[in-house]
């Protein structure tokens, strides 16, 4: 193995992936735009759709109470509601979304209600739905204030102080310091797109690299240098993981930058809610450092994988599975209640995913990093093992 002869392959493999325009589009513009455009785009879109939604007056039904004139009247002047004519399919109405919601008034309820018995109210919505639910949120609130004032006034008729019937409240107060907060809220969606993009930034130069060449003939012409091919391999493995390393720098510059600009566009806001906006600075290091061997085993599995292939679109095939056993163990390390033990930190990519939620959060088990780097460190050496000896196979190079 010669250090010379890896650098000059590898720094020829830069060259030419550099004036190569998709692969820059898929190693650096890509996730640099990634961030942003998940936060403001899709922030923003969610913001107008839910903004929307609540100033839409919603259509909603009472059903029965007809002895209960009162509650249609107050319902009706509150403005916050469009009051449907009742209607045996209602169930159905709700379902198709033509009515948001439904109140279910027993008999005699205005009586009960003067004399302190009164039966309960159902509320029945389209669960899941956004609309629905706000039109649910906002009836619970009218029968939440009628039944405040009524018992107020109960006590009142009864000379007795409306506190009565509240006589203390309940306060919370968080104890956790703004990094930790703003950590648990966001270390289980960062270390998701991280470790994704990590996998795309490998995935066009291991393709072109390997496959590629086979189908442009290059190959073989490599392969007839004085390079020994150790060399070539590790030289070419190297770029790959230099696409996957610029993808996940370029993720993490534009998530600052975001955040940034986020907490400056916020004002008084961030200052009012600080842990929203704030992660331990050294979890961001600690994500890196932990990223560093995935993104080795991502580029010795891709170059392998596309060195097997005979060409690029039989390439594809293989590496689109590979995206599907990626995604999954990185989500179940967002999904909450899923904590870190020794058997996890064993599951390559689900236990890099949990460690890191738990670094951004400020929370360091140095046991378990320890684990998990070593555990994954060797599944890239042997990953990257693998690499080498498929280059050296005939039969792999010059597959038919």
């Amino acid at each position: 193995m010669n250090g010379r002869t890896i650098a000059t392959v590898y720094l020829k493999e830069l060259k030419d992936t550099l004036r190569d325009r998709r692969t820059l589009i898929s190693m650096i513009v890509g996730p640099a735009l990634f961030m942003p455009g998940l936060i403001f785009g899709m922030g923003k879109a969610a913001t107008v759709i839910v903004s929307k939604a609540r100033e839409e007056i919603p259509r909603v039904m009472l059903i029965s109470g007809e002895d209960s004139p009162g509650i249609r009247a107050e319902l009706e002047k509150s403005g916050k509601f469009r009051l449907e004519p009742a209607s045996a399919d209602w169930k159905q109405q709700i379902s198709e979304k033509k009515v948001r919601a439904a109140a279910e008034i027993p008999p005699g309820f205005e009586k009960a209600l003067r004399d302190g018995a009164a039966p309960a109210v159902t509320l029945y919505d389209y669960q899941g739905e956004l609309k629905s639910g706000l039109a649910l949120e906002q009836l619970r609130n009218f029968f939440t204030a009628l039944r405040e004032r009524s018992t107020a006034k109960l006590l009142a008729d009864r000379g007795l102080p409306a506190t009565i019937a509240r006589p203390f409240e309940v306060k919370e107060a968080n104890v956790a310091p703004p990094e930790k907060v703003g950590g648990n809220l966001l270390g289980g969606i960062v270390p998701y797109f991280i470790i994704f993009l990590s996998l795309i930034g490998a995935m066009y130069p291991a393709l072109d690299l390997a496959a590629g060449e086979k189908e442009r003939g290059t190959m073989e012409t490599l392969l007839c240098s004085p390079a020994a091919r150790t060399d070539i391999v590790l030289g070419k493995f190297l770029m790959v993981l230099t696409g996957s390393l610029f993808a996940v720098f370029s993720a993490v510059a534009s998530l600052g930058a975001t955040l940034f600009l986020v907490v400056s566009s916020a004002g008084p806001a961030a200052k009012g809610d600080p842990g929203l906006f704030s992660i331990d600075p050294m979890g961001i290091f600690g994500v890196l450092a932990m990223v560093l061997p995935v993104a080795v085993l991502f580029s010795a599995v891709l170059f392998a994988l596309a060195l097997f292939a005979k060409s690029l679109k039989e390439a594809q095939s293989y590496v689109t599975p590979l995206t599907f056993l990626v995604v999954v163990p990185v989500a179940i390390g967002v999904l909450p209640g899923i904590e870190l033990n020794f058997r996890l930190a064993l599951v390559p990519i689900l236990n890099v995913s949990l460690v890191c939620k738990e670094m951004l959060s400020g929370v360091w088990h140095w046991g378990y990093i320890g684990v998990i780097f070593g555990s994954t460190a060797l599944y890239a050496a042997l990953a990257l093992g693998l690499c080498v000896k498929m280059f050296r196979s005939e039969g792999v190079i010059f597959r038919t």
